[in-house]
């Protein structure tokens, strides 16, 4: 078989990747001439581990390549996926779906033979409703299903996401499509994947729900956690002893500054916005999001807490400044309102992440001083705050942080370390929903 993934960003170029590993030719389409030039060296526009090796294997064997000729890379293929950006429209908080008229748009244009064109970016429910539509109105003569396919991706870990998911969810009422899409997905069918086939709706809302219900989780036990501090209990505790019973789960209950990134804070927004819109309004989503917005800009507070009411003048030691670790992604990191707050405070930032910094100079304000490594960050610094839980982070020294800080000062939004034997060290410790 032989697919186009149109977008080489990061939903497009892991998925086009893992399904050359199955064994099935995939040419990946970017519009970015300079991007696909990197691509053919073997150069990633993204940080995802293992993805560059993957990448190189399949290229080595023939089964995938990467152009920006979409009408040659349409031409012949069983099935096109949409996996360009859906951002949040600047204004109203809707996705923007304009890069994905314009993909269907020119690939009603290049089609040539029945096709299946498979929406994988994360779209409103209706959308491939009005993809239909756009190809419709322009080749009325085509032979083509429209079917929503969403990605389940996790940063950090997508290639195992992909190649080996919990699920697998298919949208469509064509049995022709659902054959198309069965062979694409034999492999996991091979291994019994749950693939779930269900009407082009409702896969298209199963994405959001998913993201919003783990979103929920997330600020749940976030405002936990403050109770924790509040009345004098352990947040960890809490979270494994309601993480046990099965109807919960133990996932995405760690307490931190907030969620971040390309998915959960542009999925939530645009789950309320359609809710409204369709007169069936979220008010635990609502509320979601007004919480976790009010938390990370809360964070710079804190640490100005922790510094007795001021870091005019001071230097604060930032560690991790992308959304999550493993990533170099920075959309909507809790980084970026603290820093922020902190240097609106008047204090120096000294940040380093292993991978983000280049990101974070296009995000964080002037100023923000960016270091080799972690320990450079920390001479004279009145405090040092952990953001980003990398694994780097977790094997500092301790003796070596408290000899080069003015004072023995760690504010731990991502708890990192325990904070009887941080305090054992003599270090003034701070972390999230524990005394």
């Amino acid at each position: 078989m032989r697919i186009a993934m149109i977008g080489t960003g990061y939903v497009g170029l892991v998925s086009g990747t893992c399904f050359s590993e199955f064994g099935i030719d995939v040419v990946c389409v970017d519009k970015d001439a300079r991007k696909i030039e990197l691509l053919h060296d073997n150069v990633m526009p993204i940080f995802e581990p293992g993805l560059d090796e993957l990448v190189a294997s399949n290229v080595e064997a023939g089964r995938l390549s990467f152009t920006t000729d979409l009408k040659a890379a349409v031409k012949g293929a069983d099935a096109v996926f949409i996996a360009v950006g859906t951002p949040s429209r600047r204004g109203d908080g809707h996705a923007d779906l304009s890069f994905v008229f314009a993909a269907a748009e020119e690939i009603a244009d290049a089609l040539d033979g029945y096709t299946v064109i498979v929406t994988k970016s994360t779209v409103p429910v209706g959308t491939g409703d009005e993809v239909e539509k756009v190809i419709r109105a322009r080749r009325p003569d085509a032979e083509f299903d429209v079917v929503s396919n969403p990605e389940f991706l996790r940063e950090g870990s997508a290639i195992n996401d992909f190649l080996r998911p919990d699920r697998v969810v298919i949208g469509t009422e064509s049995e022709r499509a659902r054959k198309v899409m069965k062979q694409l997905y034999r492999v996991l069918y091979l291994i019994e994947t749950p693939i779930v086939f269900t009407s082009r709706r409702t896969s298209e809302l199963i994405k959001y729900a998913g993201n919003t219900f783990l979103a929920t989780k997330i600020t749940f036990i976030n405002e936990i956690a403050d109770l924790c501090e509040a009345v004098g209990a352990d947040v960890h505790d809490v979270a494994r002893g309601i993480g046990l019973d099965g109807r919960i789960g133990k996932k995405f209950l760690h307490p931190g500054p907030g969620y971040g990134g390309s998915c959960f804070p542009k999925d939530t927004l645009a789950l309320v916005r359609t809710a409204r819109d369709s007169g069936a309004p979220l008010r635990i989503v609502e509320t979601v999001v007004a919480v976790n917005d009010e938390r990370k800009k809360k964070m710079a507070e804190r640490v100005v807490t922790a510094c007795g009411g001021s870091v005019a003048g001071k230097i604060i030691a930032v560690l991790g400044l992308t959304f999550k670790p493993n990533t170099d992604d920075m959309r909507d990191s809790p980084a970026i309102d603290l820093v922020a707050g902190l240097v609106a405070a008047g204090a120096t930032v000294r940040a380093f992440d292993p991978e983000g910094m280049d990101e974070a100079k296009k995000l964080l304000p002037d100023g923000v001083v960016y270091c080799d490594d972690s320990y450079a960050t920390m001479p004279g610094a009145e405090a040092l705050v952990i953001v980003t839980e990398w694994n780097a982070f977790r094997a500092l020294d301790p003796s070596r942080i408290k000899s080069l800080l003015a004072a023995p000062r760690v504010i731990d939004l991502r708890n990192v370390y325990e904070p009887a034997e941080m305090r054992d060290q003599g270090f003034d410790y701070r972390s999230i929903g524990r005394v």
